[in-house]
């Protein structure tokens, strides 16, 4: 973004607190959707403006401790989707002086939540699931983003349950849970940093939530909710100064199960986004040298990336940015295009990459098929062996595309499958090849 002298004499402005006018509130809704600022809201009291849904389904254990969780004067709402002991449910919900729904036959968490919200009266809703624990004030700073009348939602960092458990999934998943959308505030939007947001813990505007969750979707029913509070207009927005404990998976089996379910929304959710979700986003040029870098086309890769990268930072220099600069972008985007198409290999193609290398006798071939999970350990710094790590994450990325292709099949649509390359102008806007 460039800013004019004004422009940033209004951001001076607007760092110290001290401008109020149409102008700087203006510039502070772009760098708000921009994803360049973020809001830090003030905690709200939100008792009675807000109804706590948790969907369940048996876990009465699970579901004990959620509710034990909560301030006492927080309005709940329990569905209980087609327990096969309603009586324990029960009476868990009773002991907290919360409300039951009860769903005689399943229907999913969609339906579940569906089901709350017609006897939803309250300003926010939170949905909440069963097996999560939230920290004290979670509502009340959660709350705070509401002041913004453009705020749909807003949804605090998922994190796993902290326990006695030091196994190497345990902190695999502490690093890299796939319900944990990282460190960083951020707008939520597709193609974002942070582009979806988990149904797990999030508080929604009642008055955004227009038909609820789409019922027909078992899995990715929180990313087509957000996505459609997008395409509706309002702002959603990632606060992870809040968090919400959840409790993973303590076998490597389940784990990966349900990173398959989770891929098999792909095929569902492209057909309701066309735009919207892509396997991998490439741009043009900086993809070109990674495919000849990846393929050991060594000298043609340096030839072109040399000339690429010194046409962009030339377009850069007419921007008043330093020529080193662009230099460098171009390079940061071609390594990113190599982790991008690495994964994808990883995601899609690790079978045939396994056959190849066994068939021709060269295990050396596999190398690059490491580069994503290794570069994501030296990013997220977890307290996991890089060898171990690298192992669960290959498997964990082949799960869930083996459950992208599983829902390909099924649907007979193979958009999902499909790469899609964007080259980025220098005004910010993307332009689709």
């Amino acid at each position: 973004m460039r800013l004019t002298p004004a422009g940033l004499r209004v951001l001076r402005a607007l760092e110290q607190g001290t401008d109020g006018s149409a102008a700087a509130r203006m510039l502070r809704r772009r760098l708000l959707d921009a994803g360049i600022a973020h809001p830090r809201p003030q905690h709200r009291d939100a008792g009675g403006d807000v109804t706590v849904v948790v969907p369940v389904r048996d876990r009465p254990g699970e579901l004990e401790r959620c509710l034990a969780a909560l301030e006492p004067e927080v309005r709940v709402i329990v569905v209980d989707d087609g327990s096969r002991d309603h009586g324990a449910v029960a009476a868990v919900a009773a002991r907290h002086g919360a409300r039951l729904v009860h769903r005689r036959v399943a229907g999913g968490p969609a339906a579940a939540r569906n089901a709350a919200l017609r006897e939803v009266r309250s300003e926010l809703v939170a949905f909440l699931d069963s097996d999560c624990v939230p920290a004290g004030g979670w509502l009340r700073a959660l709350a705070g983003h509401f002041e913004d009348p453009l705020v749909g939602a807003v949804a605090p960092r998922v994190r796993p349950v902290a326990g006695t458990r030091r196994s190497a999934l345990a902190r695999y998943l502490a690093a890299r849970s796939p319900l944990d959308m990282g460190r960083r505030p951020a707008a939520v939007r597709p193609g974002g940093p942070v582009s979806y947001l988990p149904a797990a813990a999030l508080l929604v505007r009642r008055s955004a939530l227009a038909a609820g969750f789409d019922e027909q979707l078992r899995y990715g029913e929180d990313v087509d909710l957000v996505w459609r509070l997008r395409d509706a207009g309002w702002r959603v927005r990632y606060d992870p100064g809040v968090e919400v404990a959840h409790e993973e998976p303590d076998a490597l089996r389940q784990a990966l199960g349900r990173r398959f379910r989770y891929g098999t929304a792909a095929a569902p959710l492209i057909d309701r986004h066309p735009r919207e979700l892509a396997p991998a986003v490439l741009p043009p040029w900086p993809t070109l040298v990674a495919v000849l870098t990846l393929s050991g086309r060594w000298r043609a890769a340096a030839v072109l990336g040399c000339q690429q990268g010194a046409a962009f930072a030339q377009r850069v220099a007419a921007l008043g940015v330093p020529r080193a600069w662009g230099a460098r972008w171009f390079a940061e985007a071609t390594y990113t295009a190599i982790v991008s198409l690495t994964r994808y290999a990883v995601m899609f193609a690790l079978p045939v990459a396994l056959a190849y290398a066994w068939r021709a006798r060269r295990p050396l071939a596999l190398t690059p098929l490491v580069v994503p999970a290794l570069d994501e350990w030296r990013r997220r710094e977890p307290t996991l062996d890089p060898l171990r790590w690298i192992a669960i994450a290959i498997a964990d990325d082949a799960a869930y595309g083996a459950g992208v292709c599983w829902g390909c099949v099924q649907s007979g649509d193979v958009r999902p499958l499909i790469p899609r390359l964007v080259a980025t102008r220098l005004d910010g806007s993307a332009r689709p090849q």
